[in-house]
């Protein structure tokens, strides 16, 4: 059994097409990372400028689709056989369907993103270091990690585990597409989506490795002094890359999983504990009233735009999430598709749409909602650290709360451990779209790209910092957007011709009226 994957992880045109733009975009950040610097920033911006409307647009039809699914008679098919049965438990899975999908950012972005908006105004003349922005902070905030995000990778999940546990066939986005283009469609094209849903699978997970490792850089340097820059970073993420490559050998029952309820520990450890340390009751009504701001502003954030003002807030922020998340949408979508195996749509959707955004409200509101308390009444200056540099957000939060080491401590392992998560289940996933065994991907492949994403990764970090990482999302997230967008109708088209007991009372009563 153990050399069937191998034999089967054939080196084919998807993997040496993708290994090699990524292996020269890598390269080409090392030889001229200031002419790179300057690419990215173009690109990043001309993105942003002319095509800041699809991805609003789509996000919002990706959420309304899947929230029709869930409550149609749709919602009753199963990914997979009438009679299957989840493979994991609840809890296991909704623990590796919150550390594959949002670890490493909310981390990152937990503090970060409420104390920014508090600091800058999202909107032109809007309040600032007051009651008013704290409010206005803390709502935008939950917009952002809410169902929004978790309905694009649920498109991509709910595609992909429909055609490879309901059809049987494989877990490869191009085959997801065959109900709208035929099971023969054109070869050549085939393996161009798969390329592309490898290289955004990369560059977005990427991002968010990146994104991790400066956060570690940056809270080594605060809490202990240990030197920030470019020779640390390459250190994390050698380390990281050889700590998930080791992981990986243990499967997806084991090392995954095993890592996944260990992230889930350590998040809940973080949150009770600056719950309990900081001012409950503010936090509990933050999270109330963020929730309340989150749900009557759910349509117009999620279509507002700034043609008249040409400002750029929401580029810089939304866009930007939008387009990452769709980056690595094809990782998350496969992943969550493998853990998912056996359950209905209903639950599938409601289930990625409910506990971990609820989950990211949690940690937003405990721990920005303290950083929020403490400059508005404490005169602390967390949002002013923030604005200088960002990774040092969680870290100068713990400086008001006593276990100041410990927790800082902790953080850094809860990063590092979500780090080693998201690698090694995007590893696995990679590994299968190249060699087209998504189901038990050969070793080799994973030990191969889990070195290609920490080059990459570290080039990124090297040549422009979060510009270039934020320019790899945008244009890797652009083309798949429209992939996404043709996934929804290759379902939905699917589902109609769905034999299920419910699908069958559909039909007949459809025929009645055509009588």
């Amino acid at each position: 059994m153990p050399k069937k994957p191998e034999k089967n992880s054939r080196l084919g045109l998807v993997f040496w097409v993708s290994a090699s733009v990524i292996l020269f975009a890598a390269i080409l950040a090392i030889i001229i990372p200031d002419r790179f610097q300057i690419a990215s920033e173009s690109v990043y911006g001309w993105i942003s400028n002319y095509f800041s409307w699809f991805f609003m647009i789509a996000v919002f039809g990706f959420g309304v689709f899947l929230i029709f699914l869930a409550l149609s008679p749709y919602g009753r098919v199963k990914l997979g056989g009438d009679q299957s049965k989840p493979e994991f438990s609840f809890r296991s899975w909704i623990g590796m369907l919150f550390s594959a999908g949002l670890g490493v950012g909310l981390v990152f972005f937990g503090v970060a993103e409420p104390m920014s908006h508090y600091m800058i105004s999202p909107f032109t003349g809007g309040p600032i270091e007051n009651e008013d922005a704290a409010r206005m902070a803390m709502g935008y905030s939950f917009f952002h990690w809410g169902i929004s995000q978790w309905s694009i990778f649920g498109v991509a999940g709910l595609a992909i585990g429909y055609s490879q546990y309901r059809k049987q066939k494989n877990g490869l986005v191009s085959t997801s597409l065959e109900p709208l283009f035929g099971t023969e469609y054109n070869r050549k094209a085939r393996k161009a989506i798969d390329i592309l849903a490898v290289i955004a699978t990369v560059t977005g997970m990427a991002t968010s490795v990146g994104l991790g490792i400066m956060q570690m850089d940056g809270g080594l340097n605060i809490a202990y002094g240990i030197p920030s820059g470019a020779l640390t970073q390459i250190i994390l993420t050698a380390v990281m890359t050889g700590l998930f490559i080791l992981s990986t050998t243990t499967g997806l029952k084991r090392g995954i999983k095993w890592l996944s309820n260990l992230n889930m520990i350590l998040a809940a450890v973080i949150t009770i504990f600056v719950m309990a340390m900081g001012p409950f009751t503010f936090i509990m009504e933050s999270i109330i009233v963020g929730l309340g701001d989150y749900i009557s502003n759910y349509v117009g954030y999620s279509l507002r735009m700034q043609p008249y003002s040409g400002e750029v807030w929401v580029q810089e922020w939304t866009v930007f999430y939008w387009a990452w998340v769709i980056a690595w949408s094809p990782f998350i979508g496969s992943f969550v598709a493998r853990v998912s195996k056996g359950r209905t749509i209903r639950e599938y959707v409601m289930g990625i749409l409910i506990v971990p955004p609820i989950l990211s409200f949690l940690w937003i509101g405990a721990l920005g909602g303290t950083a929020i308390y403490s400059d508005l009444f404490n005169g602390t200056n967390i949002g002013g650290l923030v604005l200088e540099d960002d990774t040092a957000a969680l870290f100068a939060l713990f400086d008001q709360l006593p276990l100041t080491e410990l927790f800082s401590a902790l953080a850094i392992l809860l990063i590092f451990t979500f780090l080693v998560t998201s690698a090694d289940s995007a590893t696995f996933i990679v590994a299968g779209m190249t060699s087209g065994n998504t189901e038990n991907p050969g070793m080799r492949l994973k030990i191969i790209w889990g070195v290609l994403l920490g080059l990459l990764t570290v080039t990124l970090i090297i040549a422009g910092g979060l510009t270039s990482l934020q320019a790899a999302s945008l244009l890797a997230g652009l083309p798949f957007g429209v992939i996404l967008i043709l996934m929804i109708v290759a379902v939905s088209k699917s589902l109609r011709r769905e034999p299920n007991d419910s699908m069958k009372r559909r039909q007949k009563k459809g025929k009645r009226k055509n009588v």
